[in-house]
């Protein structure tokens, strides 16, 4: 994993559609396929919500970071699991961060499917990029394998 500490900070046009992204989710509405992540904090102990679009690959499901090394990200990994949440299904999860070396063929369909929503993240790399670059931008993206436990 890296140790980088890139982050793309939340405007506040896009934190007023993910509360309305969350908000959807909440009532059992999925925008795409998106859900509300619940994740607890590292340190309040309080469960912290964020609308992600958990993204599946060969029947693994993944939670990629968009935006970098966030708090859900840095809760993520204290808290090994979390919920998905869409209306009153609830699942709850625990998660393995992978390291970058084995990020490449999820991020491209990672990319290939929400692109759309999160190419001004990655900073000129697309589905259609390079193995290499995809590999370069890898330690600005973390990445979670998760397995539903319930």
């Amino acid at each position: 994993m890296s140790s980088s500490r890139h982050y793309i900070k939340v405007s506040p046009n896009d934190l007023r559609l993910n509360r309305f992204v969350g908000w959807l989710a909440r009532r059992g509405i999925s925008l795409v396929g998106s859900a509300e992540l619940s994740v607890r904090g590292r340190k309040s102990g309080a469960m912290q919500r964020i609308p992600v679009n958990p993204y599946t690959q060969d029947g693994v499901q993944y939670l990629v970071s968009a935006r970098g090394h966030s708090q859900w990200v840095r809760n993520m990994r204290a808290a090994g699991g979390g919920e998905l949440r869409v209306g009153r299904t609830v699942r709850t999860f625990t998660a393995e961060e992978i390291p970058d070396a084995e990020k490449t063929p999820v991020l491209r369909g990672y990319l290939k499917r929400w692109g759309w929503e999160v190419d001004r993240f990655f900073q000129g790399v697309t589905a259609k990029s390079s193995d290499t670059e995809i590999l370069t931008a890898a330690p600005d993206h973390p990445v979670f394998r998760i397995t539903v436990t319930k």
